[in-house]
């Protein structure tokens, strides 16, 4: 399809990338979301937990919701838009990836960008409650990554999954953790790297034979962390192996599910390769919308409905 023309059009205040990234990720509310946890046990005997909350009658219809590095599923830009879609008869399933529920998983495996597995394992639960002829999936960043390759990399996906959702998406992980790793994201990358380290030192004990203090100690970046951890936990030969083969872009030719992807022009975090115009104009399931304005997760709008939540409502009510 070809690219969408943006509507949206932020406060005055939110234009720049920075203000409306961080204050989206740090000073937005989200009320009025009940969420029930459910764990549910993978194959290799580790776990997942899943925020469920309800719309007030049922309507066979759920969006599954993926969050970002380092999120979980109570970040405001998870519980908005359960609350948009509960308020609009969906219920929602906000899943934490492993070891984001505020518990240790118990492997020295955690979560990953292309981790699709787990992302089929929750699918797979919920047909398996047999609630649901309809099946949306959102994801946001790493999990706007995550859930384009899901349905890229397979030739056949449910058909009960009708939509996909994917927000500020680095569709290419080599370019966006090009862009992380530069100058004006510095602050952003140090946090990530304190959070991502902090996970990681528990592991260090719990599973001594896999990574030593010298190997933690040598982490001073995230493409370090890459290189030392993620790669190596999850089967890949190192960061960059990683990158290529999680990567959602080299899937997007394949997606058979109308999916909606929504960049900001001005988004720190995305390279230029991170905005799939040529493989949207090849696949007739693609909708490639670029706001001017928007940072990382930050579409600002009225009412504390963000813009990304209701074009992801209007994109799914209108197939």
């Amino acid at each position: 399809m070809p690219v969408i023309q943006s509507t949206y059009k932020p406060p005055f205040w939110a234009k720049k990338s920075f203000v409306s990234t961080v204050f989206s990720g740090l000073a937005r509310k989200v009320v009025g979301v009940v969420q029930t946890r459910e764990r549910i046990i993978l194959s290799d005997n580790d776990f997942l937990d899943l925020d469920w909350s309800y719309a007030k009658e049922k309507s066979g219809k759920v969006i599954i919701l993926l969050h970002g590095l380092e999120g979980h599923a109570q970040r405001p830009y998870i519980t908005g838009t359960a609350k948009l879609f509960n308020d609009n008869g969906v219920d929602a399933c906000a899943v934490n990836f492993r070891g984001c529920s505020g518990e240790p998983n118990k492997l020295y495996r955690s979560y990953h960008s292309g981790a699709t597995e787990d992302l089929e394992a929750v699918v797979n639960h919920i047909l398996e409650k047999n609630q649901y002829q309809e099946i949306y999936i959102k994801g946001i960043s790493l999990g706007a990554n995550m859930a384009l390759k899901y349905v890229g990399e397979r030739n056949v996906v449910p058909k009960e999954i009708k939509a996909v959702i994917a927000i500020s998406t680095p569709c290419d992980l080599k370019g966006s953790c090009d862009e992380l790793l530069s100058l004006k994201n510095k602050h952003y990358a140090i946090r990530f790297l304190q959070h991502l380290k902090e996970k990681l030192k528990p592991k260090l004990i719990q599973f001594p034979d896999n990574i030593s203090i010298a190997d933690f100690n040598s982490i001073k970046s995230l493409i370090d962390f890459d290189h030392v951890y993620t790669s190596k936990a999850h089967g890949f030969k190192d960061a960059f192996d990683y990158y290529e083969r999680a990567s959602s872009l080299q899937f997007l030719t394949n997606v058979k599910v109308p999916s909606l992807i929504i960049n900001a022009l001005n988004d720190s975090f995305l390279s230029a390769s991170c905005y799939p115009v040529k493989e949207v104009k090849q696949n007739s399931n693609l909708y490639l919308e670029m706001p001017k304005y928007g940072g990382h997760v930050g579409f600002i709008d009225k009412r504390n409905i963000y813009y990304n939540e209701w074009r992801a409502l209007e994109f799914v009510t209108g197939l």
